[in-house]
C-alpha cells in the first residue's frame, strides 16, 4: 500500500515537473513576438589587467529583426550601430564601420545577441549549444560555443530574463575576463 502512494506520488510530481517545463521553443516565440524598443543599460566589465570594474551605461535601441543600437553615454560617449551583417563604432568624431560577412567569429558573437532578441533559434544553433533552465517567469539561457573558432575567443554567454524581457546578458571569455550588461526596458520606440 505505502508503495502504491509512493509510486502515486512520484508520478504526480513528474506530471506537474512536465507539464510546468519552459521550453526552447516557447522562449523563442515570446521572444520573436517582442515588437522592439528603447532600454537603458549598464555594463560592468571585469578584465584581468585592470585592478577594479570598468562601469559604462547609457541607453539601447532594438529595432526586429536586424537593427540594435547601443549609445553609450558615460564615462565616455560611444554609439554602437548593428544593422544586418554590418557593425558601425562612433567615437571621438570618428566612425568605424565593419563588415560582419568577412569575420564570422565576430559575426557570430554579434548574432549571439541580435538573434536572441530576435527568437530566432535556427541561427542561433548554427554557433552555440543552447541549455534553458527556470520558467517563462524567470529564465536563463546559456549559450556554449560549438565552433573552435568561438571557442577559442569565447567561454559562454548567460542571458537571463522574464517572458519576452531580456534582463541580463553575461559574456565569460575564454581567458576569463567578463561583461555583464543589466538591461532596463524604458517603453516601445
Amino acid at each position: 500500500m505505502i508503495r502504491r502512494l509512493f509510486a502515486g506520488l512520484v508520478l504526480a510530481s513528474l506530471a506537474a515537473t512536465a507539464h510546468a517545463a519552459f521550453t526552447l521553443d516557447q522562449l523563442m516565440g515570446a521572444l520573436a513576438q517582442h515588437p522592439g524598443g528603447r532600454a537603458k543599460f549598464v555594463e560592468k566589465r571585469t578584465l584581468a589587467v585592470l585592478d577594479r570594474p570598468l562601469i559604462a551605461t547609457g541607453e539601447m535601441t532594438y529595432t526586429p529583426p536586424d537593427r540594435l543600437e547601443k549609445r553609450t553615454l558615460t564615462p565616455k560617449r560611444e554609439t554602437l550601430v548593428l544593422d544586418h551583417d554590418q557593425v558601425s563604432i562612433e567615437r571621438d568624431k570618428r566612425t568605424l564601420t565593419i563588415n560582419l560577412a568577412s569575420r564570422p567569429e565576430a559575426l557570430a558573437f554579434v548574432d549571439s545577441i541580435r538573434s536572441t532578441l530576435a527568437g530566432n533559434r535556427a541561427a542561433l544553433e548554427k554557433n552555440y549549444a543552447l541549455q534553458l533552465t527556470g520558467s517563462a517567469d524567470k529564465w536563463v539561457l546559456t549559450l556554449s560555443p560549438t565552433a573552435q573558432a568561438i571557442a577559442a575567443i569565447l567561454q559562454r554567454i548567460t542571458i537571463s530574463g522574464s517572458a519576452d524581457q531580456i534582463h541580463t546578458i553575461d559574456y565569460l571569455l575564454a581567458d576569463g575576463d567578463r561583461s555583464e550588461l543589466t538591461i532596463e526596458p524604458l517603453g516601445p520606440r
